[in-house]
């Protein structure tokens, strides 16, 4: 194999550095697309919520709490988002946050005046919240197509957009749309995974038979709920089930939002 002359050694490297650049170029331009589409009124609160599982991987509940509180103010500001799946979202991770102090006993500061039962109680009024509000979301978008969804937001999320272009809102909105898409795919395993809380916050009550209802309804929704199955089996004296090799390799595919 010949060597590769100076000459050819430099060509090959300003190709490369050539080609390197316009990745560059290619991939700043494509996520600035992409970033640009976003809804700006929101931007900040999904810049927070990224956060949110460094938090509760540290148990971090005074930042966990904070961040929930302040990314719900921005969402409740305005009126298209206030009951959307997003704020859903939120409630069901503060139930969860409140169950997870509840069962473990790792309360920060200003939690500890509080029982179990008072964090139980705490988680179970979020999660029943959250419940509600995929509930109703779903009673509006379920089974809708783009044109449909664009027909039911196009007058109200177009509020408070009014200083950007009509090409900016095009995007603003088409984007939207698709989020709405995406949520639909998803917001029935959020809610099974809200009314398996709701199930072991029932069964930390003792109320076993409403953790059983719970537990089922989690199941329906999503027959891959391992969680909801293995809490249920745990109730009716059955063995546990531990995911195949398969499940552990391929898991259930989640669109991004």
């Amino acid at each position: 194999m010949s060597i590769l002359s100076n000459k050819n050694k430099r060509a090959l490297i300003l190709a490369m550095t050539a080609l390197s650049f316009i990745v560059i170029v290619f991939s700043y331009f494509y996520y600035k697309g992409i970033n640009s589409s976003k809804d700006p009124r929101v931007k900040f609160a999904r810049e927070l919520y990224e956060k949110y599982n460094g938090y509760t991987a540290q148990n971090d509940f005074d930042n966990v709490f904070a961040l929930l509180d302040s990314v719900e103010y921005i969402y409740k500001g305005i009126n298209h988002y206030a009951e959307s799946f997003e704020v859903g979202v939120l409630y069901n991770n503060r139930a969860a946050a409140y169950l997870t102090m509840a069962i473990y006993e790792n309360t920060p500061e200003r939690f500890m005046l509080l029982s179990k039962d008072s964090l139980l109680n705490l988680a179970q009024t979020s999660a029943l919240k959250s419940i509600l509000i995929y509930e109703n979301w779903l009673s509006i978008y379920k089974n809708k197509t783009p044109d449909d969804i664009n027909t039911i937001i196009i007058n109200d999320y177009l509020k408070g957009l009014e200083q950007y272009t009509d090409k900016e809102k095009n995007k603003f909105l088409n984007n939207r749309i698709e989020e709405i898409e995406t949520a639909q795919y998803e917001t029935e395993r959020r809610l099974s995974v809200a009314f398996t809380n709701l199930g072991i916050i029932y069964r930390h009550h003792e109320q076993y038979e409403n953790a059983i209802i719970n537990y089922q309804k989690a199941i329906e929704l999503w027959d891959q709920n391992l969680s909801a199955e293995n809490n249920l089996n745990i109730l009716l004296g059955k063995p546990l089930k531990k995911r195949n090799i398969i499940q552990k390799l391929f898991p259930p595919k989640q669109k991004e939002e």
